[in-house]
């Protein structure tokens, strides 16, 4: 297996890297906090490659990385206590999960088909360079296989990744900080944090607001960990083999048939399929439908998380009692 090989970062190399995001290829990069695992965040098919080199094992959400609080406000509804956090703390090492703004390209599946959005402007110069380069927002995990420690010096990435799949890695050296970024919501005057990072409790409490804590860290919290989350407002059957009367159709490795049939990919091709998952659940959720049934999906690498993602769409809705 070819290995990648660092890069220097220059003037034309972050034009080819720009280029390769652009045409929907990986690119590693440094950032102050780890180097991060690089596609176009307004290319499904792009993120969908992020999912399948890392095999993380379900659609967990993506940070998008934005080269300015002005770009990063195209994307995503910052509130004044969250715009006052953008302000203190961008760039740097903290991101902030607001609404998705109306109209943002951002994709549905790097926001694991949320109406939020993670957003962050980092410090790094490399990073900043590029992202102004591309000219679009960046999805960007830590660039190493899931579950494994995160990557800090562009030989953690390079020993990790194929050169196929990563034809890519900007070499900047060892990361200031070396841990992930802050994460962190907010809800009215209360600042919600998710995943601990360098922006810490104390620093967030500095502003006047309330500080708690999520019941689990990660990029997004309760929102994912719920059962029926994901969900249309229809119900869903799963491996349907074809629809009932009244059924949309999610098919997959078949032709749609119909007005109200859509396939995740004709060829059966998962990285296709996890690319189309959330734009199409969302497509069929057609209020003269009484159901969205999906075809089966293979229970192999981005199959998985399909399947996470279908079962809890399909799970029974809680309703308040």
């Amino acid at each position: 297996m070819a290995r990648p090989s660092p890069t220097a970062p220059t003037a034309s190399t972050l034009e080819k890297a720009a280029n390769l995001l652009l045409d929907g290829r990986l690119v590693a990069f440094p950032t102050e906090t780890v180097y991060g695992l690089g596609g176009d965040a307004t290319n499904d098919r792009a993120v969908a490659r992020i999912f399948e080199a890392k095999g993380r094992p379900s659609f967990n959400p993506l940070i998008a990385h934005c080269d300015s609080v002005d770009t990063a406000r195209e994307h995503g509804v910052l509130s004044s206590l969250a715009l006052t956090l953008a302000e203190a703390y961008w760039p740097g090492p903290f991101t902030l999960v607001v609404p998705r703004a109306k109209g943002s390209p951002i994709s549905l599946l790097a926001s694991a088909g949320l109406d939020t959005v993670a957003l962050r402007v980092p410090k790094h110069a490399i990073a900043h360079a590029l992202l102004a380069t591309v000219g679009r927002p960046v999805a960007a995990p830590s660039a190493n296989l899931s579950g494994q420690v995160s990557p800090t010096t562009s030989d953690h990435v390079t020993t990790a990744f194929d050169a196929e799949v990563l034809p890519m890695v900007l070499d900047g050296g060892a990361c200031d900080i070396g841990l992930e970024s802050t994460v962190a919501a907010v809800e009215g005057d209360r600042i919600i944090i998710l995943r601990p990072g360098a922006i810490t409790e104390e620093m967030l409490r500095s502003h006047g607001a309330s500080v708690d804590y999520a019941a689990h860290d990660g990029p997004i919290a309760a929102p994912g960990m719920l059962a029926s989350h994901y969900a249309p407002a229809l119900p869903v059957r799963l491996e349907a083999r074809q629809p009932m009367t009244g059924e949309g159709y999610l098919a997959f490795g078949q032709t749609a048939e119909g007005e109200d049939q859509m396939s995740l990919s004709q060829t059966g091709e998962l990285s296709e399929a996890a690319a189309n998952l959330f734009r199409m659940l969302r497509d069929l959720d057609r209020p003269h439908l009484n159901g969205i049934a999906v075809a089966p999906i293979p229970e192999v690498g981005l199959g998985r998380a399909i399947n996470d993602r279908l079962r809890r769409a399909a799970a029974p809705r809680h309703t308040p009692g």
